[in-house]
């Protein structure tokens, strides 16, 4: 498995400048990382072996593979949860007799998502990236240039307090100029909780709309008792299909072929999908605790606190100042520094910030 996973573990690297949050990263490192792992974990054969494999009389194995994985496969879904050996094969699969020819005609459902799985889930892992790219881009680099020599408390004490005074300086100046800087964030975070939403209705759609309700019918299928259960995950992935393959003879006589298709790629398949119906809805809550943390943040009450928190300082009288004469940008802009900063050099910076802007208020 490590040299399979071992080329995506630059996906999961600490950055050394922090431009984001922690539900940030939930979208562009984990949850990117683990699309990745999935996308390349059902590629591997030596592990799983041939993606779809047929058994029928009088039809090369080779060209009934292919035929079935380009074709699609089918199952009766109102059959599942029939007595296997009995009244059926396996689960989903049955005689012709029964699915068109007998008193009651069954629904067949065809099957051709497993072709596009690996494609899907890492056209997935791009759109959450997708922000993350966009914030970069728009960031800039900024916080790295500000905070540069005061991420550090080993810093020559001439340098430090000449990095410190451009740094108030920069921030008199600009005062008030940094709304736009926040907002394309806050765009970011609003677009990653939008993703995750489409995410799930996307996958929803791919898997024939079974997705929405698929972890409910999985643990409701763990609660019932053996004998008189059958498993949620054979109708959405089953192990065993249907192939009909047709072709004329050398009398020109039409012949159907029933071939019964194993996919073995089901079998992980399967499991991958309840990860992510679970992922999704855990990612989905915490991106929206995230937007209503940014909603709050537009309080100056809540800024004051996050700051005063961050830096340190028991005087409110030194952050109050700071909040009061910031709007949101500035705020922001600060909020950014403070995680990269040096904590003591971080509070002494707000503390001759805000000497700063009372001299300029006077």
């Amino acid at each position: 498995m490590h040299d399979v996973f071992g080329g995506i573990r630059t996906l999961m690297k600490v950055d050394s400048i922090d431009i984001d949050n922690n539900v940030f990263r939930l979208h562009y490192k984990v949850t990117m990382f683990i699309l990745v792992a999935f996308s390349l974990l059902i590629t591997q054969k030596q592990y799983f072996g041939d993606p779809i494999d047929c058994l029928v009389d009088g039809v090369d194995a080779e060209i009934m593979d292919t035929y079935c994985w380009i074709h699609t496969t089918y199952t009766i879904p109102a059959l599942v949860g029939g007595e296997v050996g009995v009244e059926i094969a396996h689960p989903g699969v049955a005689p012709d007799t029964i699915i068109g020819q007998g008193q009651q005609k069954h629904e067949v459902k065809h099957h051709k998502y497993y072709q596009w799985v690996t494609l899907f889930l890492y056209l997935q892992a791009i759109m959450f990236y997708i922000p993350r790219y966009l914030w970069k881009m728009w960031e800039e680099g900024k916080v790295k240039m500000l905070v540069a020599q005061l991420d550090t408390p080993i810093v020559d004490s001439e340098a430090k307090k000449a990095r410190k005074d451009l740094l108030v300086n920069y921030f008199t100046l600009n005062l008030h100029s940094q709304n736009m800087y926040a907002f394309k964030f806050f765009i970011c975070e609003a677009l990653n909780f939008v993703n995750i939403i489409g995410q799930m209705y996307l996958t929803n759609r791919f898997l024939g709309y079974e997705f929405s309700t698929y972890g409910t019918r999985v643990i409701n299928f763990s609660k019932q008792e053996l004998g008189t259960r059958h498993d949620p995950m054979d109708e959405v992935f089953p192990k065993v299909a249907k192939c009909t393959f047709y072709k004329y003879g050398a009398t020109a006589s039409h012949e159907k072929f029933d071939g019964l298709c194993v996919l073995p790629l089901n079998v992980v398949s399967e499991k991958i999908f309840i990860f992510l119906w679970f992922w999704f809805i855990i990612v989905a809550v915490c991106s929206a605790l995230g937007v209503v943390y940014r909603l709050t943040t537009f309080v100056p009450m809540v800024r004051n606190v996050i700051l005063r928190v961050q830096a340190r300082l028991s005087d409110r009288s030194t952050v109050e100042c700071v909040t009061h004469n910031c709007q949101i940008g500035d705020w922001f802009l600060l909020y950014q520094l403070g995680k990269n900063m040096d904590p003591l050099i971080y509070k002494e910076f707000i503390f001759e910030l805000a000497n700063s802007l009372q001299k300029n208020a006077t």
